[in-house]
C-alpha cells in the first residue's frame, strides 16, 4: 500500500487516495478518510496547546471510540504517547495505571468519569482531565480548537506511540512501550496473506487497551477498510454490526462459543464475514468445527503472539484450516509471519532444541518492544540478546516450521517427574459433551509434588459428575495427564482478552507455596 516510516502515514495516505471514502463508522455516525485525518491533525493540534509535546504522555480510559484512535495517531504526530488503560479497573489498580504512565492529560469516557472521580485525588501526573461523550462531553470542542497540524521533525521511528499495559495476571501491570517501528513493522506483517476485496468492512470489537483492539484497527486504515466500531462486546452491538454489512471480524473464541451456544439465528448473522480471525486464547476444536459448519464460505485465520509483539507473531491460514492431509495442524499456531524469527531454546541452558523438542519460544522481528516503561529489571528479563525476545511460553517448532504453543513456563504441571501442559489436557477435556469451558492448573500433592487439578463449566442442563468426568478423561489420555481432582464452577474467570485468569484459579492451592 505504502512505504509508511511512521504509523500516521497510513491514515495520510488513506486520506490523500480515497478523501471521501468511508473511514470509520460509529454509533450511527461516519468518517470519511480525509475527516479522519483532519480530526488526527486537529487533535495534534490541541494536544499541542496544551503543552503535550516530544516524549510527553497522555492517557485515555474509554470503551472504544474512534477517539481513541485520534488520540493515538494525534499525539504521535508531536512524538507523545498514549496510554490506553483497561477501563474496568477502580480503585488502586486505576489509579497505578493512571500513575505508572506518568500521564499529563487524562481523557475520560462519560460512563467512567465516576470512578475517575473517586481516585482523582490521587493522580499524581494528570494536569488536566477530558470527558468524552455523553451529555458531558468535553472532547470535541476541544479537539476543534486545535490547529491542524503536520508531524513534528522531532519525531523519530523509535518514539513511543503507545502504552499497552499487561492484563495483570502475575502482578501490577506492565506497561509495555510500542514505538512508532514496531506499529509500522507490525501493521505491514500481521495481515499479509488476508484478503480483503471490494466492498470490505471491518469490525473493530476488541478492546482498544489490547492489541487486539488497537492493531486490528491499524489494518483497516492502511488497508483503507472501514472499520465499524462498537464501544464493546456485546449481543445488540455485534448484531447491529454484522447487519450493517462486515465482512471480516477478529474475536477471542470466548465470543464464538457464546454464539454457538446461543443457537442458529446468532451464528447465522455472521455467516457473511468473508474472513474470521481469532486468537488471544486456545478454540477448542469442538467450537472451532462447529463454526465451520455454520460458516462454510468464511476463511480463517488462526494468530498468536503477546503485546511485546504489537500482537501477532504467528500466523495459521485458512487454507491450513482446511488441510485434509494435516489435520494435527490444526493444533499449531502456524508459521512465523513475514518479519519474524523464531527459535525454541531450553530455558536452562540457553541453547537451541532439536526440531520438534519442547522449549522457551524466542522470537526476533522489529515489532519488538524496547521494554516495559519504567521498568529495566523486567525488560533485562525479556531482552535475550542479538534482537531475540523471551516469551514466557513453552513451545516446538516441527520441521515444516509450525508453531505448537505448549503452556506458560509457569503453568506447566510436574507431576512425578513428568511435565504435563495445561493446553493439551484442555483440549481433549474440551471434546466432553458436557463441558462447556475447561481450565487446568497443578496444585500441591504430597506423593507426586503436584496433581492435575481440572476446572470446568458445565453447559446448561448437563449434570456430568467429577468422577465420571474422571472416568472419561481416563479413557482418552496417557494416566499422568487426567486430572485427580475437578472443581465445577459456573463460570471461568477471564482478563478482558478472553484468557482464563490461572493465576486466580491456583491461588488457593498455592498461597504458602509456588508462585501463582
Amino acid at each position: 500500500m505504502t512505504d509508511a516510516v511512521f504509523i500516521a502515514d497510513h491514515a495520510r495516505t488513506a486520506a490523500d487516495v480515497a478523501p471521501d471514502e468511508t473511514g470509520w463508522i460509529y454509533e450511527g455516525r461516519e468518517w470519511t478518510w480525509s475527516q479522519a485525518w483532519e480530526s488526527v491533525r486537529r487533535t495534534a493540534g490541541a494536544l499541542t496547546a496544551d503543552g503535550i509535546g516530544h516524549g510527553d504522555h497522555i492517557a485515555v480510559v474509554d470503551k472504544n471510540n474512534p477517539a481513541i484512535l485520534q488520540l493515538v495517531l494525534g499525539a504521535s504526530l508531536v512524538g507523545a504517547a498514549t496510554a490506553i488503560v483497561n477501563w474496568r479497573l477502580a480503585g488502586d489498580e486505576l489509579d497505578f495505571t493512571i500513575n505508572d504512565s506518568g500521564a499529563k492529560i487524562l481523557f475520560v469516557g462519560h460512563e467512567l468519569l465516576e470512578q475517575v472521580d473517586v481516585i482523582r485525588d490521587r493522580l499524581t501526573t494528570v494536569e488536566k482531565i477530558v470527558v468524552m461523550g455523553g451529555e458531558s462531553d468535553e472532547f470535541e470542542a476541544w479537539q476543534a480548537a486545535g490547529e491542524p497540524l503536520d508531524q513534528s521533525e522531532q519525531v523519530s521511528a523509535d518514539d513511543p506511540v503507545v502504552i499497552m499495559y499487561s492484563s495483570g495476571t502475575t502482578g501490577r501491570p506492565k506497561g509495555v512501550l510500542l514505538t512508532q517501528r514496531n506499529l509500522v513493522a507490525h501493521t505491514a506483517n500481521a495481515d499479509a496473506g488476508i484478503e480483503y476485496g471490494e466492498g470490505a468492512k471491518m469490525l473493530i470489537a476488541m478492546p482498544m487497551f489490547h492489541v487486539g483492539g488497537t492493531s486490528y484497527a491499524m489494518f483497516g486504515i492502511k488497508n483503507r477498510v472501514p472499520g465499524h466500531i462498537i464501544r464493546e462486546v456485546e449481543p445488540s452491538a455485534l448484531a447491529g454490526a454484522m447487519m450493517s454489512g462486515v465482512t471480516h471480524a477478529f474475536l477471542v473464541p470466548a465470543v464464538v462459543a457464546m454464539l454457538l451456544q446461543a443457537g442458529d439465528e446468532a451464528m447465522k448473522l455472521f455467516s457473511g464475514l468473508r474472513g474470521f480471525s481469532y486468537g488471544a486464547a486456545p478454540m477448542p476444536q469442538t467450537i472451532l468445527r462447529g463454526a465451520q459448519k455454520h460458516w462454510p464460505q468464511t476463511r480463517f485465520y488462526q494468530v498468536y503472539g503477546l503485546t511485546e509483539f504489537c500482537g501477532v507473531v504467528t500466523m495459521l491460514h485458512d487454507a491450513e484450516h482446511r488441510d485434509l492431509e494435516h489435520p494435527e495442524r490444526l493444533l499449531s499456531a502456524g508459521r512465523t509471519i513475514p518479519g519474524v524469527e523464531a527459535r525454541v531454546v531450553d530455558p536452562a541452558t540457553l541453547q537451541d532444541v532439536p526440531a520438534g523438542q519442547a522449549g522457551e519460544l524466542w522470537f526476533r522481528t522489529e515489532q519488538a518492544t524496547p521494554g516495559y516503561h519504567d521498568r529495566p529489571e523486567a525488560t533485562a528479563e525479556i531482552r535475550a540478546g542479538d534482537g531475540w525476545m523471551r516469551t514466557g511460553d513453552i513451545g516446538r517448532i516441527d520441521e515444516d516450521g509450525y508453531v505448537y504453543v505448549e503452556d506458560r513456563i509457569k503453568d506447566m504441571i510436574i507431576t512425578g517427574g513428568e511435565n504435563v501442559y495445561s493446553p493439551e489436557v484442555e483440549r481433549v477435556l474440551s471434546e466432553h459433551p458436557d463441558l462447556l469451558e475447561v481450565a487446568i492448573i497443578g496444585v500441591p500433592d504430597p506423593t507426586w509434588g503436584e496433581s492435575v487439578k481440572a476446572v470446568v463449566a458445565l453447559r446448561p442442563g448437563a449434570e456430568a459428575t467429577e468422577a465420571e468426568i474422571i472416568d472419561w478423561a481416563r479413557e482418552h489420555m496417557t494416566h499422568y495427564k487426567v486430572p485427580r481432582t475437578i472443581d465445577v464452577v459456573e463460570m471461568l474467570p477471564r482478563n478482558p482478552s478472553g484468557k482464563i485468569l490461572k493465576r486466580d484459579l491456583r491461588k488457593p492451592y498455592w498461597a504458602d507455596g509456588r508462585q501463582v
